[in-house]
Formats: structure tokens, C-alpha cells, sequence
């Protein structure tokens, strides 16, 4: 039996950028070959910066910023993920994988249940990460990190601590990644809940003013605050029953009623063809497939392009030129179907052949999206 464990670490969202080291960021990016007049412009941006206070009318006397690069600003993210790309050698030294994203770093990796390792092997990485970190003008907020246990067997139980200096970490039921609620059973039914509450709220806003609103007005509103949450991250949920989604199911339909001021006793269907919205298992799959097709002609980021493979037939078959993806199967894994190395290809493989072969993205896109509407809400 295999568990995976997912350790996600954040430094100090609100110091890290103030606290990037010019001259280690101005060396790290001449090893990565950056020089010249190019490093010149980088330096000039980073140097002769200020700040001034304003305070209920007064200004203080400006004071120069030392360190930092501007969160707010296009090159801010980006600077501060070059700040950070050699803290993967050091946790790929201790076996791990990760993903960064700016100041947001998890590490994984899969165990056996009776490996004895595992507490000092976490233990060891986290205070190699502390150093790097303190090496590196950052620091680790250890209140924020959090552990993960995700077992492949649900009758798995867990229990041990990681201690790291005067701190202990401790596995936890649920933890925030980039704003998705993870859970250690992956069920998703914490992030469902948070995400009908946070759009419950925001459609009682629009509610209140709907009356000094257009139609149109509304609906932008709506788009922005309540479906872009509804959409967010989507593809997680594939494979999930309907009663898991329903929740989110009924916000949407909520949304629909809000925008054309209905009564909450209003036939939907008709609202969200009027609106072409596609309903909420549409666009998980719509989100799926978009991603698949990237999978295809390579554009999908490399951690997706690694979990599906096209079908290469044996012999000179029609269906070679077909664009199809392998299958595989689900022998001894209840929990395949909901990934997206099976989800992807299974649905893929069911669209038609006219778009599964579209020439762009575009068209892809375009197509899709009047395929599914047509299966969900015409048919």
C-alpha cells in the first residue's frame, strides 16, 4: 500500500517580497546568463526606491528601501520566483518533488506505512529549507505550514509529528492550496462548502442592488464574482458524484435567477440558455478537455503533458490519424477514474472526431463548448 504525503510550506506572504536581497537576486540572475545592458535595466529597477507614509493628512519624510521587489507589479512575481529557484535543489536532496509558485511552495512525496524514515526525512528538509531561507533574508512561518496525509487506504491512520526548532507539525484534516481546500481523503467537499459560502455572499450583495442594475450590469457582476469562483480550479472535480457538485450546481442556478430577476421558483434551463452558460459538470469537462487538448500539441504545462500519452496503433490504422489518447486501466484503482490521467483521456476519446482534430485552440474551444451545450442543455 502506498501513502502519499503532501507537505505544503509558505513563507511570510506579507514580508517575503519586502525582504528579497538585491544582490543575491542580481547574481542569481547572471548565472542564469542575464548580463549586459539587461541586468544594468534590472539593477536600475531595483535601486534608488522609496516610500513615504500618509497618515490622516501628514506625509513622512521619505526612506529608502534597501531590499524588496514590488508585489504589486508585473516583474514582482516573477523576480521573486527567479529569487527562489535554488530552493529546488535543496529539496529535491531529500527526495522530494515540489511546485512554486511565487512565494507558495508544496512538497510531496509517496511512502510506505511502515517506513521509519519518513519523520526525519520531513524533519531534515524543513530545516534545510529554515537555513535556506534564513540564508536568503526570508523566513519560514511555521504557523502556516501545513501536512498533508493523503493514504491510499482510507482505514490508514496516522500518527506522528514533525519538530522543528520550538515547533511541532502535526498532520491536518484539510489544507489550503492556492485557494482550493484540499482534504486527506481528496473528497473536495471542504472547498465545495467554502466555495458556495464565499459565492452565497457575493450573490447577497448583488442582491441588495439588483434593483439600481441593468440586466447587463448584472450579469458582469455575476460572471466576475460568482462563476469565476464556481470555475476556479474546476478540474479537480472531475469524477465527483452529482450530489458532491450539487451545491455548486444550485449557486449557478441562483446566479442565473439573479441576473434576469426571477423568483427562486423559476425553471432554470431556459435562464442558462438565454445566458449560454454551460452548467457546472459541463464546465469541470470543459476545463478537462481544454487541458487535454494542450496535451496534445505539447502547450500544457509538463507536469500534465507526463499523465497521458496518445495512442500510437501497432499496425497502419484509420484511427492513427484520429488524435485519440490511451485509456489506462483501471484494474485494482477505484480512485483512477478520478484522475486526470483517466478523466482526460476517457472524455477526449468520446468527443467527436471533427473537434478532437481542430486545428487551434480557438476552434477547439468554440466547438467544444457548443458540443457540451448541446448535450446538456438542448438535448
Amino acid at each position: 500500500m502506498i501513502v502519499f504525503l503532501c507537505v505544503c510550506m509558505c513563507v511570510i506572504p506579507t514580508a517575503a517580497f519586502d525582504t528579497v536581497n538585491h544582490q543575491i537576486l542580481l547574481s542569481t540572475l547572471r548565472k542564469m546568463g542575464i548580463s549586459g545592458t539587461a541586468l544594468q535595466w534590472l539593477n536600475s529597477y531595483l535601486s534608488d526606491r522609496s516610500f513615504r507614509v500618509s497618515w490622516r493628512g501628514e506625509v513622512s519624510k521619505s526612506q529608502q528601501l534597501a531590499t524588496g521587489v514590488p508585489q504589486g507589479s508585473v516583474l514582482g512575481p516573477l523576480l521573486f520566483s527567479i529569487y527562489m529557484t535554488s530552493l529546488g535543489s535543496v529539496i529535491q536532496k531529500h527526495g522530494f518533488s515540489y511546485h512554486c509558485y511565487a512565494d507558495d511552495t508544496q512538497l510531496y512525496f509517496s511512502f510506505q506505512p511502515d517506513d521509519p524514515t519518513v519523520v526525519a526525512r520531513i524533519s531534515a528538509c524543513l530545516s534545510d529549507i529554515s537555513s535556506w531561507m534564513n540564508d536568503h533574508h526570508l523566513q519560514l512561518n511555521l504557523t502556516k505550514t501545513e501536512l498533508l496525509v493523503v493514504p491510499a487506504n482510507p482505514s490508514f491512520h496516522h500518527n506522528f509529528s514533525i519538530q522543528l526548532g520550538s515547533s511541532t507539525i502535526t498532520p491536518s484534516r484539510t489544507a489550503r492550496n492556492l485557494g482550493v481546500v484540499m482534504d486527506h481523503q481528496l473528497s473536495f467537499t471542504d472547498h465545495i462548502a467554502t466555495t458556495t459560502r464565499s459565492c452565497r455572499f457575493a450573490l447577497y450583495n448583488i442582491r441588495k442592488i439588483r434593483p439600481f442594475l441593468s440586466e447587463q450590469a448584472t450579469q458582469l457582476l455575476v460572471q466576475a464574482l460568482v462563476l469565476s469562483r464556481l470555475d476556479y480550479c474546476n478540474a479537480l472535480l472531475a469524477g465527483l458524484p452529482a450530489c458532491t457538485i450539487k451545491p455548486l450546481q444550485l449557486i449557478q442556478n441562483a446566479a442565473a435567477r439573479v441576473v434576469f430577476n426571477e423568483p427562486k421558483t423559476a425553471h432554470v434551463t431556459p435562464l442558462l440558455i438565454r445566458l449560454h452558460w454551460l452548467p457546472v459538470a459541463a464546465r469541470i469537462k470543459f476545463k478537462v478537455l481544454m487541458l487535454a487538448y494542450k496535451t496534445t500539441t505539447g502547450t500544457a504545462p509538463t507536469y500534465l503533458n507526463s499523465l497521458v500519452q496518445s495512442y500510437a496503433p501497432s499496425r497502419s490504422l484509420r484511427s492513427a490519424s484520429e488524435r485519440r489518447l490511451v485509456v489506462p486501466s483501471q484494474r485494482g484503482s477505484k480512485s483512477l477514474s478520478r484522475t486526470f490521467s483517466w478523466t482526460a483521456p476517457s472524455w477526449w476519446n468520446d468527443l467527436p472526431i471533427s473537434i478532437r482534430t481542430a486545428e487551434s485552440l480557438l476552434i477547439f474551444k468554440k466547438h467544444l463548448k457548443t458540443h457540451l451545450f448541446r448535450l446538456h442543455l438542448t438535448n
